[in-house]
């Protein structure tokens, strides 16, 4: 049976905590009775409840409240509902200032305990996970932009000082996959990292592709009540949401000629208006604008406004890929080898070695730092090795002898390395060409190799390629 929650109930009224616990377990909950206060703060630390419910007045040991003042001390974040017979406030307010969620008076109706409970562990599932958001973002944010190469270098120096400046909009251009989100992140750290509420700051990132095309007016700017059919209530946009902090526009080159317009206006302006408003609210907003495409060719097709695109280069930076930066690639390969040992607790595989360095600084890296990424997460997960070498790399990058085999008419190549291969490994990789190949449409790929479709599927579930 799942469980809404793990409760531990400590009172020396055993009638009464047991009714309550049977109450409670036919709720759904997972319960624990303690009788007595003895040792209780080492066994409810054991037990790590959800939540506790916990009397004041205990019989022998300590009382409710200094076991609520040694669990505070002890770091426990789950919340406490404190019981008591005392109809004064006086032990309610101390045990609240002590650090209680709430309080409960016996006699009590199990209803308004349940509801409660309840209410408690909600707000405390969201609290954690809000924690855990702000921690992900403290850490997306504090992920420095990997780089030594003089042309980072220099990128990153006359992105501080934009940054720095507080310079309203900033343009990153480059390939897919060459860290235009990380440099856009580290520049909001500059702009705002220094301020004492920079905690609160806002940093919203929306991709302008990703929005349906009927929303994405109203996702930007916002819409008014009634605005159109679906439109029930007020709704801010994104500017908006981003007052105060930075709005990462991602793919903006891909924005429809219509909202360019409006968002020049915003840029010049500093205002916005929602969609069926009339009136223009003033935003904050530090824009930083990314793409892969040329907008300048693009604004010279007329496929982008030259207006908006000189707005946004007049404090461009370019991100070259990652084959004009090669000395960077030992660096970012070290990291991302630390970052995944810890991630995979893999602490064991500590080192590329150095012909394996060397193979990866002569590759192209068409999907740039995140191909690279990408291929060291594969390593540090599929390998069991101090040292990954080159026959640890996937057979696009790993050099090994190669044969053909075939007739002639139609030959084809695969890779055996020198300690051979399983024959379900080359049936594994073939079907991942071939979903690589057709862009994942399975139907496309089963003809690539001349199987039905369901032996494709059959085939591309038992290796989780799908």
């Amino acid at each position: 049976m799942n469980r809404k929650g793990r409760i531990m109930l400590v009172d020396d009224d055993e009638l009464i905590i047991s009714m309550l616990g049977r109450a409670l377990h036919k709720e759904g909950y997972e319960t624990c009775m303690l009788f007595s206060g003895t040792k209780a703060v080492e066994k409810i630390i054991d037990w790590q409840p959800q939540l506790l419910l916990l009397d004041i007045n205990l019989g022998d040991g300590p009382s409710g409240l200094e076991i609520l003042e040694s669990l505070k001390e002890e770091g426990c974040e789950f919340p406490i509902i404190m019981l008591t017979a005392d109809d004064s406030a006086e032990s309610a307010i101390r045990a609240l200032k002590a650090g209680a969620s709430d309080y409960l008076n016996k006699p009590f109706n199990i209803e308004e305990v349940k509801i409660v409970i309840e209410k408690l562990l909600v707000n405390s599932r969201i609290k954690n996970e809000l924690d855990y958001l702000k921690k992900k973002q403290d850490a997306d944010f504090s992920k420095p932009f990997i780089g030594e190469s003089s042309v980072i270098r220099q990128i990153l120096g006359n992105a501080r000082k934009m940054a720095e400046a507080g310079v309203p909009s900033i343009l990153v251009t480059g390939d897919s996959g060459s860290g235009k989100e990380v440099l856009a992140r580290n520049i909001h750290h500059w702009r705002f990292g220094e301020r004492p509420d920079y905690d609160t700051i806002p940093f919203v990132a929306v991709n302008c592709t990703a929005l349906p095309e009927n929303l994405i007016e109203g996702e930007l700017f916002g819409h008014v009540k009634g605005a159109f059919t679906d439109a029930k209530s007020d709704k801010k946009g994104v500017f908006e949401m981003a007052d105060g902090g930075t709005l990462l526009l991602d793919e903006i080159g891909d924005m429809r000629l219509d909202l360019q317009v409006k968002l020049l206006r915003v840029l010049e302006e500093r205002t916005v208006r929602r969609l069926g408003g009339k009136v223009d609210l003033p935003v904050n907003v530090n824009v930083v604008a990314c793409t892969n495409r040329d907008l300048r060719s693009l604004a010279t097709d007329g496929k982008f406004r030259e207006d908006l695109y000189y707005r946004l280069s007049s404090f461009a930076l370019h991100l070259p890929p990652l084959r004009e930066r090669r000395e960077d690639v030992p660096t970012l390969a070290r990291h991302f080898l630390g970052q995944f040992a810890r991630k995979y607790a893999k602490q064991n595989i500590r080192a590329i070695a150095d012909d394996a360095m060397a193979l990866l600084s002569d590759y192209d890296w068409p999907g740039n730092v995140r191909e690279l990424r990408n291929v060291i997460e594969r390593c540090v997960v599929l390998e069991n090795v101090e040292v990954l070498t080159t026959a640890h790399f996937p057979y696009e990058l790993s050099g090994q002898r190669e044969t053909v085999i075939g007739d002639g008419s139609n030959p084809f190549q695969i890779i055996i390395p020198d300690e051979g291969i399983a024959l379900p490994e080359v049936e594994k990789e073939l079907y991942r060409l071939a979903l690589k190949k057709a862009k994942n449409n399975m139907t496309k790929a089963a003809k690539l190799l001349k199987v039905s479709y369901d032996t494709f599927r059959y085939h591309a579930k038992k290796y989780e390629l799908v």
